[in-house]
């Protein structure tokens, strides 16, 4: 066999083709976010450090009592900060303040269902947290386009009521930049519609309709520009947000493109408007709602004109992103809204009608103040319709299956199953349908199995118990904080609803409707006997909020505060759970398979235990 040498043009374009290679990672790990030298994280060490910006993030409640925001950083810092506030106090976006506080580094996640909120900070440029003591006001001035949205959102309010007019600023700007009702928040996702309340290509390409609708005719110098002035607008009032910008750059191009009256090419123009996102922000490839709206778009490219061959484009459009969607909700969430395609059917006439309202109704409030109220009340009815909707579609049975957060490599499976029947793969489509039915078999599998959780933070620990995909808890801390991450432990195990909980803090909680939501049955340090079938919780007489968990066959001891003595007497257990690390006096020999610590290791003696587990300060632990 006789190699031939490449020609020197081929051996240019090759050399030229590497070299671009070359650069283009150079540029996007130039591009990734990392701290800069006036970072305040490198003072980390420092016991209380005061930094002086403006709040770049509206308040949001973590807790009964706590907020947290943003800090855009004056000089000699740089770069952006999270602030965890002790209260949610009368501060808004925009305020310069100076902060007084203790710095951390943004932590990994405790367990991999709870996020890793240090990662997903980090690819925002956020590498700091502070714990703010003090705040102080500098300045109260904002900036126009804050208030702006403010004015906006106030003005809604006050005509459409305290429901209404939140949902009507969300259809204009954006949930992101709207403080919208919790419950409201969650209804939408059950409902599948959460979509809607996010500023997206759907909201821009109604604007843009209603634009070009207003100039159709006219010349094309004046067609684009309206367009860009219409998207301009949007990018204003929405904020610089990933979905945002895709909707724009897609927008932009196919609206070029069709004033200069050639064909568009949406596959193309998708691809592109990713490529140049990516390419300025490649830390945008993790981010959520830039895949979830990516994958929507390519959805509606791909699949919606073949499926418009065998049904109404009504029905079309909202399967076929619900299909694009749908691994990525698996992975994301573990959590499908089961009603999403006919409630996206039925809603998307009213969203139409009230996205162009509430357009309609900014305008008024700018220019004609009083005609405001008479055009709200015109809305109301779209309104009432929408919000019946979605709360009629959140409370059906089985709205939402709890399928629990699947691994990437069964996603990957499941979307290879998946994408020849999106896609005109049809000789594929037997292959496809073997990988769906092994990748659900495999995870309704790993459902069913027994399975003991412990999570633990500085406020407390959570001990889940999983018997035959149900589930009960046990818990030392009952804050809002702690309620939050139980949730999203629960929806990431595919639990629908516990069993029951126990909360064992001796400190009343204030969020006990939050656990509430979870179980119907919720004790507070129990005395006697908590159970469902296959699982029970009796506790101790002699020991508060001690007590013996029974998971199917095995017997866990449940000890908050180690007690155990060396007068003790314990029944043979598979299992022991300690509250925090022993000291010498408490240790002695326990009849137990398996002992866990909440906690760091205090003595040499519980180090030389075999069998002893620790969490430490931070961490889980998985039976």
């Amino acid at each position: 066999m006789v190699f031939l040498p490449l020609s020197k043009p081929l051996h240019r374009k090759w050399g030229l083709a590497f070299l671009m290679f070359l650069l283009l990672i150079a540029w996007l790990q130039w591009r990734w976010p990392r701290p800069g030298l006036l970072d305040p994280v490198w003072q980390a060490d420092a016991p209380q450090l005061t930094l002086k910006g403006r709040l770049g993030a509206r308040l949001q409640q973590m807790s009964p009592s706590g907020c947290r925001s943003l800090l855009l950083l004056d000089l000699p810092h740089s770069g952006r900060s999270e602030l965890i506030l002790p209260n949610c106090g009368p501060w808004q976006e925009g305020w310069r303040v100076q902060v007084q506080g203790r710095l951390q580094k943004p932590s990994s996640a405790v367990h991999p269902l709870l996020g890793d909120g240090g990662q997903r900070m980090a690819r925002q440029g956020i590498f700091s947290r502070l714990v703010v003591t003090r705040v102080q006001v500098l300045d109260t001035q904002q900036p126009a386009i804050l208030r702006l949205r403010q004015h906006l959102s106030k003005k809604f309010q006050q005509a459409a009521g305290p429901e209404a007019g939140p949902l009507l600023a969300a259809l204009l700007m954006g949930s992101a930049v709207v403080d919208l009702p919790e419950q409201l928040q969650q209804q939408f996702r059950a409902a599948g519609l959460s979509h809607a309340l996010a500023a997206s290509g759907f909201h821009l390409t109604v604007l843009l309709g209603l634009v070009m609708a207003l100039v159709r005719g006219k010349s094309a110098s004046l067609q684009l520009t309206a367009g860009l002035g219409a998207m301009a607008l949007f990018l204003l009032l929405a904020g610089p947000q990933p979905s945002v910008l895709r909707a724009l750059l897609m927008g932009a191009a196919a609206l070029v493109i069709k004033t200069n009256e050639e064909r568009s090419k949406p596959l193309g123009l998708l691809m592109f408007s990713l490529f140049l996102l990516l390419l300025w922000q490649p830390a945008w490839l993790w981010d959520v709602g830039f895949q979830l709206s990516a994958s929507a778009t390519a959805g509606l490219i791909l699949t919606a004109p073949r499926l418009e061959k065998h049904c109404h484009a009504l029905i079309a459009v909202p399967l076929a992103a619900w299909l694009w969607t749908l691994p990525l909700q698996l992975l994301h969430f573990g959590v499908v809204p089961i009603y999403a395609v006919p409630a996206n059917l039925l809603a998307s006439p009213l969203i139409s009608v009230l996205t162009l309202g509430s357009m309609a109704s900014a305008v008024v409030a700018l220019v004609l103040p009083p005609l405001l109220a008479p055009l709200v009340w015109l809305l109301q009815f779209p309104i009432q319709g929408l919000l019946l909707l979605v709360k009629i579609a959140a409370e059906l049975p089985l709205a939402l299956i709890f399928t629990g957060r699947i691994t990437p490599w069964l996603v990957l499976i499941f979307s290879f199953g998946l994408f020849p029947w999106l896609l005109p793969l049809h000789r594929w489509r037997f292959y496809g349908l073997m990988a769906i039915v092994v990748a659900s078999i495999w995870q309704l599998y790993g459902l069913f199995q027994d399975q003991l959780l412990l999570v633990h933070q500085a406020s407390g620990s959570l001990l889940i118990a999983r018997y035959h995909a149900r589930a009960a808890l046990i818990t030392t801390d009952a804050s809002g904080y702690s309620c939050l991450r139980a949730k999203r432990l629960q929806q990431g195990l595919g639990i629908a609803r516990l069993d029951w909980l126990v909360l064992l803090d001796p400190v009343a909680s204030d969020a006990i409707s939050c656990w509430k939501q979870l179980s119907g049955l919720v004790q507070m340090m129990p005395q006697g006997l908590v159970r469902s079938d296959g699982l029970s919780f009796q506790s101790m007489p002699d020991s508060p909020g001690a007590g013996i968990l029974q998971l199917g066959k095995k017997r866990w001891g449940i000890f908050p505060q180690p007690i155990i003595n060396s007068n003790a007497e314990l029944p043979q257990l598979d299992g022991i759970w300690l509250g925090r690390s022993p000291n010498a006096r408490e240790l002695i020999p326990i009849k137990a398979k398996t002992v866990w610590v909440s906690g760091m290791k205090r003595n040499k003696a519980a180090s030389t235990q075999s069998r002893w587990q620790f969490t430490g300060e931070r961490g889980s632990l998985s039976w």
